[in-house]
């Protein structure tokens, strides 16, 4: 209902002139429905200095008393309830209606809370996916179920991939926190980014798109049972592993080869064999 309808609907009220807190013809600072409770019971104290809290709290139970017998009750909780558009009760502060000002904003909460949420869907952006690089980490991912290995397969490091991987969720519409590896690489082929006889290797409901760590990284999945990935020592600005020493290589045996030109001149030859072979001449 509108605002000003429904406020003219509670002052236009036959009975509106014998509300319960309307002012005392005798005494304007006092209720007409009872002489001993203040106008200020339905409103903001202009008491100087204030009211005690208990003395106060007193005067507001009297009133809601009198709204309970007010003849435009509804009329009055009905206007007192409704939203102004840039959001908020059209009166905020005060009774109205038999219901005190915290009452009021927690019923709107609640109506709030049970509207459902209506968003439009993000537009599609094709022309910036079709980059080369948002197309070599699609390909990259139709052949490949390893963060890591996708990363390699399409020349760039894994924090890279992953950023490419959550923005072609939100330019083909898709949710970052539930589209699903194999939802990406579906939609990438409805909208012809993908070949439709692309074969695309399967690896479960996991989210394509990596959550963000505690160390501002985009590199782990937020699925607590995902398989752990592999690492590629090497890849660029991703830290390696450190790979044990290599152990020593086996002593080089010698293989003598004795030539029957000059059968005192052996010539040795250095071969990764266990064993010493001597070849001689016929």
């Amino acid at each position: 209902m509108n605002t000003t309808r429904a406020y003219r609907a509670l002052t236009d009220h036959r009975h509106y002139a014998y509300r319960g807190c309307a002012p005392d013809p005798d005494q304007p600072t006092q209720s007409a429905a009872d002489p001993d409770v203040p106008l200020d019971a339905w409103g903001i104290s202009t008491v100087d200095g204030g009211q005690e809290q208990a003395e106060r709290m007193g005067h507001q139970r009297l009133a809601i008393d009198i709204c309970g017998r007010c003849p435009v009750l509804d009329a009055c909780r009905t206007y007192a309830n409704l939203e102004i558009p840039g959001g908020g009760l059209v009166e905020p502060d005060g009774i109205w209606g038999g219901q005190r000002s915290l009452e009021r904003h927690r019923a709107l909460i609640a109506r709030r809370a049970a509207q459902p949420i209506l968003t439009e869907p993000a537009p599609v952006s094709i022309a910036e996916a079709r980059s080369e690089k948002k197309l070599a980490v699609l390909q990259a991912l139709a052949r490949e179920t390893d963060a890591e290995l996708v990363a390699y397969k399409a020349g760039m490091d894994l924090r890279t991939a992953n950023w490419h991987r959550a923005a072609l969720c939100t330019l083909l519409g898709l949710d970052k926190e539930t589209a699903s590896r194999t939802d990406l690489l579906q939609a990438a082929q409805r909208h012809g980014l993908l070949s439709a006889r692309a074969r695309i290797v399967p690896d479960g409901r996991w989210p394509v798109a990596a959550a963000p760590t505690t160390d501002g990284a985009r590199q782990r999945r937020i699925a607590p049972d995902r398989p752990v990935q592999r690492v590629i020592p090497g890849l660029p600005h991703y830290p390696r592993i450190p790979q044990p020493a290599p152990s020593s290589p086996p002593p080089r045996r010698h293989l003598t080869v004795v030539r029957p030109a000059a059968a005192d001149r052996p010539v040795q030859l250095l071969l990764p064999v266990r064993t010493t072979l001597e070849v001689r001449a016929a």
